[in-house]
Formats: structure tokens, C-alpha cells, sequence
């Protein structure tokens, strides 16, 4: 018998649980926004997903339906969420686009940034905040201190 591995092949050791008020939408929005695929899902029996696991670039993203009888409440229910999903691609510019083109909405419009990034914010139609990068420059901890210190002046 084969030894069960703590942590399951593709699984990294943080991975974001999203609560979404129509979480088969919300799989069907990060397909055609950032090339979901998905990995698993388990609806209840009228219809509302109590687990699903999709995979964005080389990570894992856990998402389900509100419940709010049990707590389980998405932004939308809570006006807004503090967290912010950052994804780290190769084309921030058409990555961007393709989300903007599925329904996402500009929060902050991509630019390059004085941390060495192409950088910009989104939110999803359910109600979550997306950032989405390309690294550009490289720079040391010194060369970005000053230039946050000269962006604030």
C-alpha cells in the first residue's frame, strides 16, 4: 500500500477558497478570463456547488456558493472583500484584455510600476479583486525604496 502524500501533487501550501454567490458562473467566468480549467466539482443536490477546485497557470483556486445560513457569505452579500488574488503571467497587456473582454472591471488600469512591474487591478463579476502582473525590470531593494519614496513625494 502506498503512502498518502501530506500535501497532494499540484497542491501548493496556500490556496485561495473563494465564496461566490453563482460559483458554476464563476467557474465558467475564470475559464473564459484567465484559462481555467477545471479539476473537480461537487453540487449538492438542487444545484448549488459545495466544492470545486479549478487551476489558473500552475495554481489551484477553491471556490463554492454562498451559504449564508451557515456563514458562507461572497463580497457581494458583504459589499466588498479586503483580499486581493494576485496573478503572475507572462502578458499582463492581452491577460488583461481577455479579462476585461469576459466581464471583468477596471479598478486600477495596468501601467508599469516602480517595483518593476506591468501592474493592474480588476474585480470579477462576483465581487472578488484581481491583480495581474508581468515583471519587466529587475531592481534591488534599494532601487525600489527610492523610487516608492520618489512616487509618493
Amino acid at each position: 500500500m502506498s503512502k498518502v502524500q501530506a500535501i497532494p501533487e499540484g497542491m501548493h501550501s496556500l490556496t485561495p477558497h473563494l465564496v461566490c454567490r453563482d460559483a458554476a458562473a464563476a467557474i465558467a467566468f475564470y475559464t473564459k478570463a484567465f484559462g481555467a480549467i477545471e479539476l473537480f466539482r461537487l453540487p449538492m443536490p438542487d444545484g448549488k456547488i459545495i466544492h470545486a477546485r479549478v487551476l489558473i497557470g500552475d495554481s489551484q483556486l477553491f471556490l463554492f456558493d454562498e451559504m449564508p445560513a451557515m456563514g458562507a457569505h461572497g463580497p457581494q452579500d458583504l459589499k466588498g472583500s479586503p483580499v486581493t488574488l494576485h496573478l503572475q503571467v507572462q502578458d499582463a497587456d492581452a491577460s488583461f484584455a481577455r479579462a476585461v473582454a469576459a466581464g471583468a472591471t477596471v479598478t486600477m488600469p495596468l501601467a508599469d510600476m516602480f517595483w518593476g512591474d506591468r501592474y493592474g487591478k480588476l474585480r470579477d463579476p462576483f465581487g472578488h479583486s484581481w491583480s495581474i502582473a508581468t515583471h519587466v525590470r529587475d531592481l534591488s531593494p534599494e532601487q525600489i525604496r527610492d523610487a516608492a519614496a520618489a512616487a509618493m513625494r
